[in-house]
């Protein structure tokens, strides 16, 4: 496979796609990587950004992150092999193989999560606050990383004639739902609107982490149902993140009304150490004047009772 050509008919577009990025001799370089790895870097980078605003420590972050990086990874592939069991029951060899694909966002959503949560309690930091920083760097993620799955033509939904119907080889040359844009496109909006939530009407730590289950819950299950390559659970005909997108996007509503009136924020918190800290430092330069001052009134003093008795011994 030397690439796709993808078509969209309706909007008179035409792209041919190769997986490939580059190649070092026998070593390839994906796009699919590429993208992922720059959506984690500008996530990266926004949180970076905006630690203080939510009281939240620079080295402890990081370890945050590392662990839930890990975690993360971990928990995208666990929930792809639940999942698909019965596969992987028969071939316990290929559970590690993540390199031929098969990592579950939502997987990978609550092991980052989990792994950096764990992290931020031992290093003592605001939980609900690294979560708020947390989703907002997950909408930066899932925006830009969802652009792999259009490079490797995969998830993507069922038939439709709507303008924007997408076609390759990978859709049996049937036009189809571009499930990935619609996930990017949410996600970059909802990153843009929570930002600005963010920075001007929150109230308290986690309440950009409950909105966060409830835009993208609501996304998630309404495209879900578009979706051919969905994950089901093993006894009921229904899929495992369709109902996990409902449950987090009602689990969001009933918190965010149940915390409508708390007012509390780790930056607070962070402030009043700054003020503390801030006062103890004058308070420290104070006194070494005060001595400083002192030191020199006794130097002069001292000198002055010398010159007396000098005075005196001539006389």
């Amino acid at each position: 496979m030397t690439g796709y050509n993808v078509q969209f008919p309706s909007l008179n577009l035409n792209f041919h796609i190769n997986p490939v990025a580059f190649s070092i001799g026998d070593f390839s370089v994906y796009w699919y990587g590429i993208i992922i790895g720059s959506g984690f870097l500008l996530a990266l980078l926004y949180a970076l950004k905006s630690l203080k605003r939510f009281g939240i420590n620079r080295d402890g972050f990081f370890d945050c992150v590392l662990v839930g990086l890990i975690c993360g990874i971990i928990g995208a592939r666990a929930y792809y092999v639940i999942f698909r069991w019965d596969y992987y029951m028969a071939n316990p060899s290929e559970i590690l193989s993540i390199h031929n694909g098969g990592l579950a966002i939502y997987g990978g959503i609550i092991g980052g999560l989990l792994g950096g949560c764990i992290v931020a309690k031992i290093k003592k930091i605001s939980i609900p606050a690294i979560l708020d920083v947390a989703v907002l760097g997950f909408l930066i993620g899932q925006g830009i990383g969802r652009w792999g799955n259009f490079i490797n033509q995969e998830a993507f939904g069922t038939p439709t004639d709507l303008p924007w119907g997408m076609l390759s080889e990978n859709t049996d040359g049937v036009a189809v739902h571009p499930c990935f844009l619609y996930e990017s496109l949410w996600c970059i909006l909802g990153f843009f609107v929570l930002n600005y939530i963010s920075k001007k009407y929150r109230k308290y730590d986690g309440q950009i982490f409950l909105m966060y289950l409830v835009w993208y819950g609501f996304e998630r299950m309404i495209v879900e149902g578009l979706r051919t390559d969905s994950l089901y659970t093993p006894f009921l005909n229904l899929r495992v993140s369709q109902i996990l997108a409902a449950a987090t996007m009602i689990a969001g509503i009933v918190l965010l009304i149940v915390f409508r009136k708390r007012t509390v924020k780790a930056v607070d918190t962070y402030k009043g150490k700054d003020e503390k800290s801030d006062k103890s430092e004058n308070t420290a330069q104070k006194s070494e004047t005060v001595n400083a001052e002192k030191s020199e009134t006794t130097d002069k003093n001292t000198n002055s009772d010398d010159n007396i008795n000098n005075d005196e011994q001539k006389e």
